[in-house]
């Protein structure tokens, strides 16, 4: 290998860096800003599924939120665990630690998710326990996914070749701003 070839490859290398770390950051500010605006038109319209297009309106692809679906959790691990003890002793299970049967608490958080409330029925008794130290919570953070259009990713590469979506998505990128003086 040449002293030029390193060169090329070094320079390569950095040059996509750079442009990496712009477009990452690009990114998650658009990313940011996308999630806030579903999350208001899904709470004013109930809509879940955006159209992605180009400047002159072509399709490339869809977004929609994902995530935020409730289950029950448990979050006072010692109220859970005193109340189960006491209403279901048959499931508990001694040994150096007393714990509840990992099973039986599964079952349990399983059927509160389901009734979408913290209380569960006793199938022998039919009493309904409100159940401590559980609660009915997203499972994780809402967010959104981009899924592609068939030639969507092609479409915005042409895009971005033409010269259309510098401006828009990267200014600090695009030919002729300040930044190119500098």
């Amino acid at each position: 290998m040449s002293a030029e070839d390193i060169k090329a490859a070094t320079t390569r290398e950095a040059v996509l860096k750079a442009l990496l770390d712009e477009v990452k950051a690009a990114y998650e500010e658009a990313r940011t800003e996308v999630q806030h605006h579903l999350d208001a038109a899904q709470e004013a319209t109930g809509a879940r599924q955006f159209a992605a297009s180009l400047p002159d309106g072509t399709k490339v692809g869809t977004i929609s939120l994902t995530g935020g679906e409730p289950a029950a959790q448990i979050v006072d691990e010692q109220a859970f665990t005193a109340w189960a003890r006491t209403a279901f002793p048959a499931e508990r299970v001694t040994r150096i630690v007393k714990e509840m049967r990992a099973a039986f608490v599964e079952r349990l958080l399983g059927e509160m998710t389901a009734a979408g409330v913290p209380q569960i029925v006793d199938p022998a008794s039919g009493e309904v326990h409100e159940v401590p130290g559980v609660e009915i919570r997203p499972t994780r953070r809402r967010s959104h996914s981009v899924r592609f259009a068939k030639g969507g990713k092609g479409l915005v590469g042409e895009a971005w070749r033409t010269g259309v979506l510098a401006p828009l998505v990267l200014p600090m990128l695009a030919p002729g701003t300040a930044d190119d003086a500098a």
